[in-house]
């Protein structure tokens, strides 16, 4: 082989590596940190294809409970959260990891159970009303336990009902997520707490039905929090700050109030882009 010739197939080599190192760090890739009632809901499938497509950036799910989301945040292995417990979203943003918390959508919390309904809390119009029977008939209830949105709401429902259910036989704290919770609810026969989406997205409902529903206090609000970049200089403001716009704007509002489980409206977009 000449040496004109290998030195042509070199120079190939090189532009070759080039232009694939060129696109490789071309790429726009942001990495959200978020529920687990928004992934496996099916929301992110639906809305996140939308954005990309509008603005080519990629956007990688990291699904967690709020509490694992908030610290996967506060790390910096995120660039954005979308989560679902104000108290500790305000407190993560005061302590200067996030930036402007934004309101995003909202659904609600509801209580589940097996449809024989030992604990009687079928039309039941409060939450701690609801907790209280399922405490005094000790009906076993399945608590995700992991500090997610949902169990930070669970415990802010006893605490309200002025009881402690930790070291009883009936409580089960299972520092699991939603998914696997609900499937230890439907193969024991207990009550869980869970949001009215990942309910309608779970398919071994069996003897299973919400029960209890319809409290104000059950309101669950979703929000939105860059991460801030003078905490990790890393973080990819400015496609986060496209992310959130899109998400606040008509298109994003309007692609979640799109979204459907079963032919019924999930999340009840609520952004208030003064904020």
């Amino acid at each position: 082989m000449g040496t004109g010739l290998i030195t042509l197939i070199n120079r190939l080599i090189l532009i070759a590596a080039f232009l694939c190192s060129t696109s490789a760090s071309a790429e726009q890739v942001i990495k959200l940190a978020s529920t687990t009632s928004t992934e496996n809901s099916g929301l992110f499938k639906f809305l996140l294809p939308k954005f990309e497509k509008a603005t080519k950036i990629k956007v990688r799910v990291i699904a967690a409970g709020t509490g694992q989301a908030i610290r996967i945040g506060r790390n910096g292995d995120a660039d954005v959260l979308i989560v679902h417990h104000p108290p500790s979203e305000e407190r993560f943003v005061a302590e200067g990891f996030g930036l402007k918390r934004h309101k995003l959508m909202y659904n609600d919390l509801v209580i589940v159970g097996p449809k024989t309904d030992s604990a009687k809390i079928r039309g039941v119009e409060e939450a701690t009303i609801a907790f209280s029977k399922i405490a005094s008939s000790m009906q076993l209830f399945a608590s995700r336990g992991d500090e997610s949105g949902t169990h930070l709401a669970e415990k802010e429902i006893w605490k309200r009902a002025q009881l402690n259910p930790q070291r009883t036989r009936w409580y089960l704290s299972l520092g699991a997520g939603m998914g696997s919770t609900l499937n230890i609810a439907v193969a024991m026969d207990t009550y869980a707490l869970t949001d009215r989406a990942s309910w309608a997205a779970f398919r071994n409902k069996k003897n299973h039905t919400i029960l209890m529903e319809g409290d104000k206090k059950l309101f669950n609000q979703y929000s939105v929090i860059a991460i801030n970049k003078k905490k990790h200089g890393h973080v990819k403001y400015d496609l986060v700050k496209k992310f959130t716009n899109w998400l606040l704007s008509n298109d994003g509002q309007n692609a979640i109030r799109n979204f459907r489980i079963n032919g019924k409206q999930m999340f009840f977009p609520n952004a208030n882009r003064e904020q």
